[in-house]
């Protein structure tokens, strides 16, 4: 059995790598050998994780310099020359080792105006929405993403500029733009339309390139782009 040697993070912004011996095993993702550390190495070493098959998202990290779920990463992917280097997300606050605050993460969603906001009450019908319908597909085509932050932290536009919504925050903007339930489009396009908001955006696509659930967030806001242009062209990008 051989081994590999894991560079990993400890500490806070101001940190250091600490690399230790890990025994490599058949099928091992890197999720295992953050566990075999803590487990059989140093239980102080702090990190986050909670389902391990792919569905919560909470053991993202940064993996040989990139952003990627842990437990869905396998060490004969990343691995090939016997060594790795983990780190926290980047682009969030180091709270310790490979744990990062997600609170401006979230604190983005609402400010791009990412919770649903209807108009009906529990007294009225369900609402029916065609599932062929073009703006249904729309929602469809964005709508699985579940707020790990790996776009995030892969975006060059949020290492620029800290104010920026980013690639998640708009992606949910856009969901709900094209879901005929919601009410509160005309104050979500005054939020996305600031200069940190989706035209803000410079294109680069490593959010789509980089997210675990295939989404493109490029996309969604190439839609928010048009939908605030086309809004401010009709005087309509108020405050709702």
């Amino acid at each position: 059995m051989s081994t590999l040697c894991v560079a990993v993070w400890r500490g806070q912004e101001s940190g250091r790598f600490q690399e230790f011996d890990v025994p490599r095993r058949e099928s091992q993702t890197v999720l295992d050998v953050v566990t075999y550390i803590q487990r059989s190495l140093d239980p102080t070493l702090a990190y986050r994780f909670a389902c391990r098959v792919g569905m919560c998202g909470s053991c993202a990290m940064t993996v040989n310099g990139r952003a990627r779920w842990t437990c869905r990463t396998h060490v004969d992917k990343v691995g090939e020359s016997g060594r790795l280097e983990i780190a926290p997300l980047h682009n969030l606050p180091v709270v310790r080792d490979l744990v990062t605050d997600m609170t401006d993460f979230f604190d983005k969603w609402a400010r791009a105006r990412g919770q649903f906001q209807g108009g009906t009450t529990r007294k009225d019908e369900f609402a029916r929405v065609a599932p062929d319908s073009p703006a249904r597909r729309l929602a469809d085509a964005a709508i699985e993403c579940i707020g790990c932050g790996v776009c995030y932290s892969a975006c060059d536009v949020v290492a620029w500029n800290p104010a920026y919504l980013g690639p998640a925050a708009l992606n949910r903007a856009w969901t709900l733009m094209n879901d005929a339930r919601d009410t509160g489009n005309r104050a979500r396009l005054a939020a996305v339309a600031g200069d940190a908001g989706c035209h803000a955006c410079h294109t680069h696509m490593s959010c789509s390139e980089r997210c675990p659930k295939q989404i493109a967030p490029t996309a969604s806001i190439a839609g928010l782009k048009r939908a605030t242009i086309a809004a401010a062209l009709r005087g309509d990008l108020g405050d709702g």
